[in-house]
C-alpha cells in the first residue's frame, strides 16, 4: 500500500486580509486532497506572510511583525485544523512564531490530524539570524507523533542539519521525517538538502522537505526564497541511486509523490548496508575521541 504525499513549494504572497490568505490555503489544500494526498507539508515561516496585513510600518520591522501576527494564532490554528478535518488528511501547517509567557517566540510547527486535533513541535536550534533577532527562543522538547500513516517526526529547517535529533526520533519509531524549511540563499538551501539526505541515509527512512518560494522584498524575514520541495530516501535496493525519490521543478506548487513506507522499512532491514543498525558501532568508548597517529619508518 502506498502513501501519497504533497509537499509545498509555496510562493510567498502579500495578502490584504486574513480571509484572502485563508482562501488561498483552502484552494491549495483542496487541490492536494483531490490528487489523493493524505499527508501535506507546508513550509517554515509560512505564518509570516500574514505580516503584510498590517502595512509597511509593521511588516518592515521584525519585532512588530511578530507581535502583530501572534494575535492571529487562534485563527491560524483553527484554519488548518479545519482543513485537515474537512479533507480527512494530515497537514503540517508550516510554522508559526508563537509568543510564550516569557515574552519570547517559539518557531512552532503544527501537525493537524483528520479529527481536527493539533500537535506541536518547536524548532530546537536557532540560526544566526534568529539569534540576532533577540526575541526568538529555541524549543525544549523533541517529539514523535503517532498517526494513522505511521509514526512521524518533524525537524524544522536548521534542525535537519543536526544528526542526533532525527536519530532520536528514528529510535523512537519514526518512519517518516517531515522538514518544513525556509532558506534565503542557495547555500542555505544546499545545507538543508544535504542535511535531509544525510538524515535519510543515516536512519534509512524517507525525509520530506517543503520550502518557501519567490521574492518578497517587503519582508525582512521572507525576502528571498530558495530551495526545492523534495523526498529523500536511502540509496539502496529498489530506490533511486542518488537518494532523490522526487524533486520539484523551478516553479511554485505542490510536489506529489507516492511512498511505499512498508517496502522502505524492508529495505532498511535487508538492504545493501545497514547504516541505521550499525549506528552504535561509532559509539564505542574507544572511538569517541580521535587519537593523534604517528608516522613510522617502513
Amino acid at each position: 500500500m502506498t502513501l501519497k504525499v504533497a509537499l509545498a513549494q509555496w510562493q510567498i504572497g502579500s495578502p490584504a486580509r486574513f480571509d484572502d490568505f485563508a482562501a488561498r490555503v483552502e484552494e491549495a489544500v483542496a487541490q492536494a486532497a483531490a490528487h489523493g494526498a493524505r499527508l501535506l507539508v507546508l513550509p517554515e515561516y509560512l505564518a509570516m506572510e500574514l505580516a503584510h496585513l498590517f502595512g509597511p510600518a509593521v511588516y518592515a520591522d521584525v519585532p512588530r511583525s511578530l507581535e502583530a501576527v501572534d494575535a492571529l494564532y487562534p485563527a491560524w490554528r483553527a484554519l488548518f485544523a479545519e482543513q485537515a478535518r474537512r479533507h480527512a488528511l494530515y497537514l503540517v501547517a508550516g510554522t508559526f512564531l508563537k509568543r510564550e509567557a516569557d515574552g519570547r517566540y517559539r518557531n512552532r510547527a503544527l501537525l493537524c490530524a483528520p479529527d481536527g486535533t493539533v500537535a506541536e513541535q518547536d524548532k530546537l536550534c536557532l540560526t544566526g539570524y534568529e539569534k540576532d533577532a533577540a526575541v526568538i527562543a529555541p524549543g525544549e522538547v523533541l517529539r514523535v507523533f503517532d498517526t494513522e500513516l505511521g509514526r512521524v517526526g518533524i525537524n524544522i529547517c536548521y534542525d535537519s542539519e543536526f544528526p542526533l535529533y532525527a536519530r532520536a526520533q528514528a529510535e523512537a519509531g519514526a518512519a517518516l521525517l517531515l522538514v518544513p524549511s525556509c532558506t534565503d540563499t542557495e547555500a542555505g538551501a544546499s545545507r538543508v538538502r544535504i542535511g535531509c539526505q544525510a538524515r535519510a541515509l543515516e536512519n534509512q527512512l524517507p525525509v520530506l522537505c517543503a520550502v518557501t518560494a519567490g521574492e518578497s522584498d517587503w519582508s525582512p524575514l521572507l525576502d528571498t526564497n530558495t530551495g526545492r520541495a523534495a523526498v529523500y530516501v536511502q540509496p539502496d535496493h529498489g530506490l533511486p541511486a542518488d537518494g532523490v525519490l522526487a524533486r520539484h521543478g523551478e516553479h511554485p506548487g505542490w510536489l506529489f509523490a507516492e511512498l511505499d513506507v512498508a517496502a522502505m522499512r524492508a529495505v532498511r532491514a535487508e538492504g545493501q548496508v545497514g547504516v541505521a543498525a550499525d549506528w552504535d558501532g561509532q559509539l564505542r568508548p574507544d572511538l569517541l575521541r580521535a587519537r593523534r597517529g604517528a608516522f613510522v619508518a617502513p
